[in-house]
């Protein structure tokens, strides 16, 4: 990785999450889960762009906060730094993307491309520190894969107010309480990025791919997604 940076990626597009209120019980998304207790949330991650990576992921999450988290991962570009982030937007298909969304026949998928189906990012998967989409592309913060496989874990990470979520208001902003109860009640999309298309061995600006999109100091090899799975 040739340098660090920082950026908040905003913007979505398509399906809105509704909960109804049953009674005097707790409120109940559309997928039946109770959003006032602890939820466990599973997925099950695919490649992406032709990755061959692959892994599994469990979520706990209570009120707005995930209180615990753990990412098992394979096959991705060995002993390279992999950005991993939880998507959602309120009007974002909220699951994984295909090649449907390769809007200029390239062949691959950018993070870009995807928005409209996971959405922007709302946490930042990293090691330590801050865990907003402000360091969604802090590298140095993000596992780096031992040999292609990495374990991730992490505790009592807040949900936060995110802008650009799609919501009705100023700016799309979504608070914190309604990020919370979608990726409870199973809109929450985990996407890994980075892979090596040249198979170089690092992430580099080689043609065709060249400069990310999201950012002119570094590859696309660093940013692509190679991994997605939806956590319900």
């Amino acid at each position: 990785m040739r340098r660090n940076s920082k950026l908040v990626l905003g913007g979505a597009a398509a399906a809105v999450l509704t909960a109804v209120s049953m009674g005097a019980g707790p409120v109940l998304a559309q997928n039946g889960k109770a959003t006032d207790k602890s939820v466990t949330l599973t997925a099950a991650l695919a490649e992406l762009n032709g990755s061959g990576a692959s892994g599994t992921a469990t979520a706990v999450v209570k009120n707005q906060k995930i209180e615990h988290i753990e990412v098992h991962a394979a096959g991705l570009t060995p002993d390279a730094p992999h950005a991993q982030h939880i998507h959602y937007g309120n009007e974002a298909l909220n699951e994984c993307p295909t090649l449907a969304l390769d809007s200029n026949g390239d062949g691959r998928l950018t993070t870009v491309e995807g928005v409209p189906a996971y959405g922007p990012v709302v946490v930042s998967l990293n090691t330590t520190g801050d865990t907003t989409p402000a360091s969604f592309l802090d590298v140095a913060r993000f596992p780096v894969s031992q040999g292609g496989v990495f374990n991730y874990s992490r505790d009592n990470i807040e949900f936060t107010d995110v802008a650009g979520t799609g919501y009705p208001g100023a700016g799309g902003l979504g608070t914190a309480k309604q990020i919370a109860d979608s990726i409870r009640a199973g809109e929450g999309v985990l996407v890994i990025h980075g892979l090596d298309y040249d198979g170089d061995g690092t992430y580099s600006f080689s043609d065709p791919e060249g400069g990310s999109e999201l950012t002119p100091g570094l590859p696309a090899e660093a940013t692509d997604p190679a991994v997605c799975g939806v956590l319900r």
